[in-house]
């Protein structure tokens, strides 16, 4: 079957991570900083326990590394028809229910909800539920992935990708790579389950640990957060592909973007993501008073080989919740005049 035969026959199966990925303290520390997240509870024991955890809080994007991890074992091992180097995330949002600490040992359920066609570019929608060893609800995350699947684009960047993309990651080494590794390292590391998926927590849970330092009865509908500007280099997204592991070559390699249609080298939409959560963390004071977090993207920063490009983070109240004592945020991302965000909201949660 090829990869769209696939994708459809796969709508509402239920696969599970054969291995589960363990939060360590110095991994938070490597992520925090390639998102720019400086609040102390990643960085320092004691200031995670004052908000009361037991070790470092993760940055509220962390689960990125694993769902990029699960779609890659997705597309390694039931989505064999496409090209992973030509799979973007077009949407991605991620409801918290506890954050996710040090030492938790991430169980990871998913399925595909939908697929669509459209043209020559195939959408799937995957919800993913993570949960520890003591099987505590974490994060509900849901994925939209585009694959493109035009023979001619196909070929071109087949030809651009090869030579560039990691050992291994090519869609032709990945067709040739079952003949030259051993056993052991061909284990896809999921599996199919036909038992539910764990359930959702009620939306209206309200987490007991929260430290935010913003008050509710100071925000009205329309209240402005801050201007955040952020410089990125090549640099940064050289460390972020190391640290989450999307080592996508249009984020390096000016000939693959070129060929992929880019203008040049372009950020990760995660990276963006995750510092729009930095952004926001930053003016609440607290990592675990971001509740939900969304992002469709609509675009890249494009980011020079010789000097920084720069991202503005904007925010706005868009609704309050006198009951929760809670807000929705919108949130703005531009980069030389481009729009980086479709549509991002935040749920948090207020003093």
């Amino acid at each position: 079957m090829n990869g769209s035969e696939q994708a459809s026959a796969m709508v509402g199966r239920h696969y599970r991570m054969s291995d589960h990925y363990e939060v360590g303290r110095e991994k938070i520390r490597e992520f925090a900083r390639a998102v720019r997240d400086f609040h102390p509870a990643h960085w320092h024991e004691d200031a995670a326990w004052e908000l009361g955890y037991d070790g470092l809080i993760a940055p509220p994007t962390f689960s990125s590394i694993i769902l990029l991890l699960l779609q890659r074992k997705m597309f390694d091992s039931v989505l064999t028809g496409y090209d992973i180097s030509q799979v973007l995330q077009t949407e991605q949002s991620i409801r918290t229910h506890r954050p996710l600490v040090a030492g938790d040992q991430l169980r990871c359920d998913s399925y595909i909800e939908s697929f669509r066609q459209f043209g020559n570019t195939d959408f799937m929608v995957i919800r993913s539920v993570l949960t520890n060893q003591y099987k505590e609800l974490l994060q509900t995350a849901h994925t939209t992935a585009a694959a493109r699947t035009g023979a001619e684009v196909a070929t071109e960047l087949v030809k651009a990708v090869d030579g560039v993309i990691m050992s291994g990651e090519a869609l032709t080494q990945r067709q040739d790579v079952s003949r030259r590794l051993p056993d052991h390292a061909l284990e896809s590391g999921m599996f199919e389950c036909f038992d539910e998926m764990p359930p959702e927590a009620d939306a209206d849970e309200i987490p007991a640990r929260v430290r935010c330092g913003v008050e509710y009865d100071e925000l009205r509908v329309g209240t402005e957060l801050p201007t955040s500007v952020v410089p990125l280099s090549r640099g940064d997204l050289v460390n972020y592909a190391g640290v989450s592991g999307d080592s996508n070559p249009i984020h390096f390699s000016e000939h693959v973007a070129v060929a992929a249609g880019l203008p040049g080298v372009v950020s990760h939409g995660l990276l963006t993501m995750g510092l729009g959560a930095s952004y926001l963390t930053d003016w609440l004071g607290d990592p675990a008073a971001i509740t939900e977090y969304g992002v469709r993207f609509a675009g890249f920063a494009a980011v020079s080989a010789t000097r920084q490009s720069e991202i503005e983070f904007r925010g706005r109240v868009k609704a309050l919740d006198p009951d929760r004592r809670a807000a929705t945020i919108a949130l703005t991302a531009t980069s030389d005049g481009r729009k980086l965000f479709g549509r991002a909201t935040a749920e948090v949660l207020l003093r």
